[in-house]
C-alpha cells in the first residue's frame, strides 16, 4: 500500500469502515475487528499486522477515523513504543506472539527502564538479569513508569554482563507484570494523579524466550524505542478519540459509543493544540484583556510556536528532509509548548489561577491543569539536556562530554 496515494488510502479506510464500523459494539468486539485489519497501527510492516504505510499515509487513516468520529484503536505503551521495538527487533514468533493482544487491547505494557541511580545515565542502569536454566531472575528497582500499576507486561532493560562495557552487557526483556516478585508504588505528583510509578522488581523470573533481539545487545534495542518514544511525543496530528493507557481489558465491556468523540487529552497529559490557542484567546476577550498589548504579542509568539511545531511535522514526513533529529526536536517543542501555555494561560485568566479543580475556578480549570502539569513534560522521555546533547553529538557532530572509554567494563565505572 505504501505506494498509494493519500486519496487513494482515505477511499479505502472509508470503504473499511463502511462494511465493519457499527456503534452498537462494544469497545472489545470492536477492536478484536481493528486489530487484524492492519489499520490499528498502519507503519506496523505487513508481518506485524500493520499496512507498511509511511507516516504520512499512517496519519491520513487515523484523519480518517477522525474525520468519522470512529473509535481508534487502543492507546498506551504497548501500541505506542511495545509493537513498533518487538516489530523492528524480534523474531516472528515473538511478533505473533505479543502484538495481536496490543493491537485488540487485551493486554497493556509499561516501560521499565529509569533508575533511581541511572536516569540521565540511562546506560548506568544496575537491575540485574541472572541466568537460571532457560529463564532469568530479575533483582533491581526502576522508577517513573508510566502506566505501571495497571500494566500487564513490561518492556525491561537489565544488565546480563557487568564486565562488558556500559552500553554493552545490557538484555531487552518482555516481562510479565503480574507475577510474585514484582511490587508497583503509584508516585502522586503536585497535579493529584499518578502518572508514573516506581517498581521494586525481588528475584522475578522471565523466559530467555522473551530476550527481544540479542542477549546482552539491548542497547540498540531501547534506543529504538526510545526512539519511538520521542517521535510520539513529538508528535501532532488528527486522530480518532480512543481509551487511554494500559489495562484495556477495564474498557472492552463498554460501548464504543462512550469513546468515538475526543473530549480531552489522554493518559493524563492535558491537551496542547491550536484548539486551546482559541480557548484562551476567547477568555482574554471576554475580560477585556485582551487589548493588552504584552498578553497580544505572547498569544501571536504561542501561535507561531504550533504553527511551527506543525509545520516541522509535516516536513519530517518527507524523508528526504529528515536530518535524524526529529524525534528530539519534536520533544523539546513539546516541553516549550507545556511552558508557553502555562505562562500565557496563567496571564489571561490571573488569579483564578491559584486554583486547580473545575469546580473551584471560573475558567474551567484546564490553565491551572497544565501548569502544574507542566514541569514534567520537560523531564520524562528524556530530558531537554538530554535532547540537546543528542542533536548537538549525533546530528551536529560536536565533541562529546568527556569521561570513561567506552570500552571500559560497567563493573570498573565509577558509580554515584
Amino acid at each position: 500500500m505504501s505506494d498509494m496515494s493519500i486519496e487513494e488510502i482515505r477511499a479505502e479506510v472509508e470503504a473499511w469502515l463502511d462494511e465493519n464500523w457499527d456503534e452498537s459494539l462494544t469497545v472489545g468486539d470492536w477492536w478484536d475487528r481493528l486489530g487484524p485489519s492492519g489499520y490499528a497501527h498502519p507503519m506496523l510492516g505487513t508481518n506485524a499486522y500493520g499496512k507498511g504505510l509511511t507516516q504520512a499515509q499512517a496519519a491520513a487513516v487515523m484523519a480518517t477515523m477522525a474525520d468519522r468520529e470512529v473509535m481508534g484503536p487502543p492507546t498506551g505503551l504497548g501500541r505506542m513504543l511495545a509493537a513498533p521495538t518487538i516489530a523492528t527487533h524480534g523474531t516472528q514468533e515473538q511478533i505473533d506472539e505479543f502484538l495481536p493482544p496490543i493491537l485488540d487491547g487485551s493486554v497493556g505494557w509499561c516501560q521499565l527502564f529509569s533508575e533511581p541511580g541511572a536516569g540521565s545515565d540511562l546506560a548506568g542502569l544496575t537491575c540485574k538479569a541472572e541466568k537460571d536454566g532457560d529463564e532469568y531472575i530479575i533483582t533491581g528497582q526502576k522508577v517513573w513508569t508510566s502506566g505501571g500499576q495497571i500494566a500487564d507486561m513490561g518492556m525491561l532493560i537489565a544488565r546480563t554482563d557487568p564486565n562488558a562495557p556500559k552500553h554493552k552487557g545490557i538484555t531487552y526483556f518482555a516481562i510479565d507484570m503480574h507475577q510474585p516478585g514484582i511490587t508497583v508504588r503509584p508516585l502522586v505528583e503536585m497535579t493529584g494523579k499518578a502518572l508514573f510509578n516506581e517498581v521494586f522488581i525481588d528475584e522475578a523470573r522471565v523466559p530467555a524466550a522473551n530476550i527481544i533481539g540479542d542477549l546482552n545487545q539491548g542497547w540498540a534495542v531501547a534506543n529504538t524505542t526510545l526512539m519511538f518514544e520521542r517521535a510520539s511525543l513529538g508528535s501532532a496530528g488528527k486522530s480518532p478519540a480512543s481509551a487511554a493507557g494500559s489495562g484495556m481489558r477495564s474498557v472492552r465491556h463498554e460501548p464504543v459509543t462512550k469513546f468515538n468523540k475526543r473530549t480531552s487529552g489522554e493518559g493524563g497529559v492535558p491537551p496542547l493544540g491550536m484548539g486551546l490557542w482559541r480557548y484562551l484567546v476567547d477568555m482574554a476577550e471576554k475580560s477585556g484583556k485582551n487589548t493588552d498589548p504584552v498578553l497580544r504579542q505572547e498569544l501571536i509568539k504561542l501561535y507561531s510556536l504550533i504553527e511551527v511545531n506543525r509545520l516541522s511535522i509535516q516536513r519530517a514526513k518527507d524523508p528526504k528532509q529528515r536530518t535524524g533529529a526529529e524525534p528530539n526536536i519534536g520533544k523539546l517543542t513539546m516541553s516549550e509548548l507545556f511552558r508557553s501555555f502555562r505562562e500565557v494561560g496563567l496571564q489571561v485568566i490571573g488569579a483564578d489561577g491559584m486554583l486547580l479543580g473545575e469546580s473551584e475556578t471560573q475558567t474551567g480549570g484546564a490553565v491551572g491543569e497544565i501548569a502544574m502539569f507542566s514541569p514534567g513534560p520537560s523531564i520524562y522521555g528524556g530530558t531537554d539536556q538530554i535532547q540537546q546533547n543528542i542533536i548537538g553529538e549525533r546530528v551536529l557532530g560536536l565533541p562529546r562530554e568527556p569521561g570513561p572509554g567506552k570500552d571500559t567494563p560497567f563493573s570498573e565505572l565509577p558509580k554515584n
